[in-house]
């Protein structure tokens, strides 16, 4: 029995057949713990799985650090995502023989100048008010901590409890995972199409093929909206953010530890010596375009914080797309389509809230009771 839905029993029979649209980390964690617990669970990505959002992902899990972007139904899902990920890392990795290198070093947002320190100040009481653990540095105490920041570094928060995974690493062991407990996993296979009847959603097709379904769980990021069948009114508002990324190399001993947040670009050091910078938000549609100007904000928004940058090579550039939703929040849940259940929209949360969507929609399906830690979250908001 699965640690993350233990003592639950299904209602549903065994062997129920669901087809979950979209094999990110979100489907994909989903998929896992469902073929675990005995459910027959196809996947069908319209692309290679996991090699979209979640790929291009830095892997932070920072809802302390980011709570100035939040709501707090919003804080509150992170914290508690955050709170399951050591005891879920631990079962996946047992279950896929994958380290997905989950590291404690923390996080520390950082200012620059007067107007930077400011800023920072008022972040700080914030999350004073919130009751969050976090410690306020001056720029020598961050620096005691990081010897490699900038002089300019005038001061930091420290947010020890915030946290980071190789989002990369990650989609590999959900993979194994998910396909060892004999989930189906289709790649580079589109949904077409959700048949629905009387309100009713019954199977989808691929291509021209009918395939019947007990359940459909939508989990197909950006695109959750492109997907035909669905009625406007239950039609997720879900759009594309581009965001451009880097990784430079670091040298060995690497020169950071801890996750930085920069007034213009975040830094996430990871064990395999590569340095991630990131990352551009472009309301662009879906356009991938790697853009010079993009590259050199965030050059720029890295090298005044950790001037080294400077001299490390370049590892890899990318884009992904983030789904994000209307009001930038998740969409979990139950629909007014029977048997349609969404999991999308996670915009830039989906590596840290991947544990508790994954618990909360797969004891949904188990157990068909509606959990009040994501009733906010539903499409229904949005009618």
């Amino acid at each position: 029995m699965s640690l993350l839905v233990e003592e639950i029993e299904p209602k549903m029979p065994l062997r129920k057949k669901v087809v979950i649209i979209g094999g990110g980390v979100i489907g994909l964690s989903i998929g896992w713990q469902l073929a675990k617990n005995s459910f027959d669970v196809t996947i069908y990505d319209r692309n290679w799985a996991g090699q979209g959002a979640s790929w291009a992902a830095a892997g932070m899990l920072s809802p302390r650090a980011e709570v100035h972007m939040q709501a707090s139904d919003l804080l509150q899902l992170g914290l508690a995502s955050a709170e399951l990920y050591p005891e879920w890392v631990g079962e996946l990795e047992s279950d896929s023989q994958i380290s997905v290198d989950y590291r404690t070093h923390g996080t520390l947002m950082v200012s620059l100048d007067r107007d930077d320190q400011a800023e920072l100040e008022h972040h700080y009481s914030m999350q004073l008010a919130l009751d969050l653990p976090v410690e306020w540095l001056t720029g020598a105490e961050a620096r005691e901590i990081e010897p490699y920041l900038s002089p300019r570094v005038t001061s930091a928060v420290s947010c020890k409890k915030d946290f980071q995974v190789d989002n990369r690493l990650m989609v590999q062991a959900l993979i194994q995972a998910f396909e060892k407990f004999g989930g189906n996993l289709l790649q580079q296979t589109p949904v077409c199409k959700i048949e629905i009847q009387n309100e009713k959603a019954i199977g989808i097709r691929v291509e021209e093929k009918f395939i019947e379904a007990d359940l459909i769980v939508l989990s197909a990021g950006c695109w959750s909206s492109q997907i035909e069948g669905l009625p406007d009114w239950a039609r997720p508002p879900v759009r594309p953010v581009k965001g451009q990324m880097i990784a430079v190399r670091m040298d060995v001993p690497t020169i950071l530890q801890h996750v930085i947040y920069a007034p213009d670009a975040y830094l996430a050091p990871k064990s395999d010596g590569r340095l991630l910078i990131g990352a551009t938000c472009e309301e662009q549609g879906f356009n991938t375009n790697i853009t010079a100007g993009g590259m050199f904000e965030l050059l720029r928004g890295a090298w005044e914080v950790l001037p080294s940058v400077y001299e490390l090579p370049i590892d890899e550039t990318w884009v992904g797309l983030r789904p994000g939703s209307r009001d930038n929040a998740p969409i979990l849940g139950k629909t007014q389509i029977n048997n349609l259940i969404m999991a999308t929209g996670h915009y830039r949360q989906g590596i840290l809230l991947t544990p508790v969507t994954c618990r909360e929609i797969s004891s949904l399906i188990m157990t068909d009771q509606p959990s009040s830690l994501i009733a906010p979250f539903m499409l229904e908001r949005f009618v």
